[in-house]
């Protein structure tokens, strides 16, 4: 595979207090000490009852690759703000520290850490940044694609946002984490040759707009692209110019023998519920019923699921800067957490304490697990320390952190460990997932695993993230003791 970054270095991509802290811990303390840093986040985007893990292989290939150049050790000593040993050090620098990870693909909820990093103080400060934009970025737009691919019930869905994203490599990563999320394919060629994805389109306006007229402009592309024969027809007016010289071609093309593998029209303006229901009457009255419907124009869940509800006619839909921007929802919000520190050879817990409930941190270092009923449906996630034995051959006792005073337990179930090692001593521990495989990971969850209460788009039903009683119970004495922990007997 082409990497993005094969020619240029992103190492530098960080906050500068990373570069501070960073150096203040290399003057004042013992920095082969290993701390252990959690990714999660607080609030599912667009009041959904769940979100889509996508940035985990640009997270890998950046801890793989990261240094820093003569000419970034020049810029930094400019700065007059670090020590020239942490300098020297720098130049030198590679990461050498673990990650682990939920499965890329994996449906999320908030508060549970979806990536983990265990490395020395300097190392795990220092790539802070560059992990949160991945994961927050991609994040973002593989979860409002699969709303978006959700609200489109089965029709074709294509990512055509490049035009409208922020930044190239918005548009680049922005297209893989779309097909992450279910789109099928995208209109950026940059991105289906990076990521092994399916390409697509049609013609813009321009096309019919150089030629003197329509049915010309239609003949021409028809004649060129026979297999691919989508046509624009709303350049003039819809129904009394663009579809009946659409039709027309496609009797030409019918009469002359071609049998074309895909056709069709787009339409790209107006009351596209009504458009598509008129277009799809006249279509099937020409003698064309396979002819594709094919819609754009700032579509996202709302609009698609309120076309269909009008009964629009549509076999696919083109989704651009409402996918490729989040518009309705533009964070995502992950953030990275301290929580433990090695002491004595022992990694001890660190919580982040709040007069706001959401922003108390889960201390230590833990497991997580996906809990499923017999049919195979996610009931729940649960929490609980690293090393925990979960017995799920009995009724296991749980709790619910928001209800704690609830008796509950799991039986009949089973469970999943979510979080696995996929990076050691700074070299990953497995090979890179193809886009397409992580899709079909998402799908197969979507399926299978995750109830249709959660997925609907009103008041989804909460996705419970349960505690073990044991780290229940340390969490708790950790918050009864100023945020110190006191190890148990």
């Amino acid at each position: 595979m082409n990497r993005i970054n094969d020619k240029r270095n992103i190492s530098m991509m960080m906050d500068l207090y990373e570069l501070t802290m960073a150096n203040g811990y290399f003057l004042e303390e013992n920095t082969d000490a290993k701390v252990a840093f959690d990714v999660f986040y607080r609030k599912n985007p667009d009041e959904g009852g769940f979100s889509i893990f996508a940035g985990l292989e640009q997270v890998l290939e950046y801890l793989e690759d990261m240094h820093f150049s003569e000419e970034d050790i020049a810029y930094l000593r400019s700065l007059k703000l670090f020590d020239e040993r942490f300098l020297i050090w720098l130049s030198a620098f590679h990461f050498h520290g673990d990650a682990y990870a939920f499965p890329e693909g994996s449906v999320m909820y908030p508060g549970e850490p979806i990536l983990t990093v265990v490395a020395n103080l300097v190392e795990a400060q220092l790539v802070e940044t560059e992990i949160l934009a991945q994961v927050n970025h991609q994040s973002l737009i593989a979860t409002k694609a699969s709303r978006i691919v959700r609200a489109a019930g089965g029709r074709a869905v294509s990512d055509f946002g490049a035009r409208r994203a922020h930044n190239n490599d918005a548009a680049i990563y922005g297209a893989r984490a779309a097909v992450i999320g279910g789109v099928g394919s995208t209109a950026t060629v940059s991105a289906g040759q990076y990521f092994d994805i399916p390409v697509g389109g049609t013609m813009a306006h321009s096309w019919v707009m150089y030629y003197n007229d329509e049915l010309t402009a239609f003949r021409k592309f028809a004649k060129i692209y026979p297999d691919n024969c989508i046509l624009l027809i709303d350049t003039y007016d819809v129904l009394d110019s663009g579809l009946p010289n659409a039709i027309q071609v496609f009797k030409e093309m019918r009469d002359a023998g071609i049998h074309s593998k895909s056709f069709g029209i787009r339409i790209d303006s107006g009351d596209l519920a009504y458009l598509t229901k008129e277009t799809r009457k006249r279509l099937d009255e020409a003698g064309f019923p396979e002819a594709k419907i094919v819609i754009s124009n700032s579509l996202d869940e709302a609009t698609i699921t309120s076309i269909l509800a009008q009964g629009g006619q549509v076999n696919a839909f083109g989704v651009g800067e409402r996918l490729i921007t989040s518009k309705s929802e533009p964070v995502f919000g992950a953030v990275y957490k301290l929580c433990a520190v090695e002491e004595d050879g022992e990694m001890i817990p660190r919580i982040k304490v709040s007069e706001s409930v959401e922003k108390i941190t889960n201390p230590g270092i833990k497991e997580v697990y996906r809990i499923y009923n017999e049919e195979g449906r996610a009931i729940a996630d649960l929490i609980a320390e690293k090393g925990e034995e979960i017995d799920l051959s009995k009724p296991y006792r749980f709790v619910d952190p928001e209800k704690p005073w609830k008796v509950r337990s799991f039986e009949h179930c089973t469970a999943r460990k979510l979080q696995q090692l996929v990076m050691k001593d700074g070299q990953r521990t497995g090979a890179e997932v193809p886009v397409k495989q992580i899709a079909a990971y998402v799908k197969d969850q979507l399926q299978h695993e995750i109830w249709d209460e959660e997925q609907r788009f009103e008041n989804p039903h909460r996705h419970y993230v349960d505690m073990t009683p044991d780290y229940y119970e340390m969490k708790m004495d950790m918050l009864a003791h100023g945020g110190k922990y006191r190890k148990r007997k």
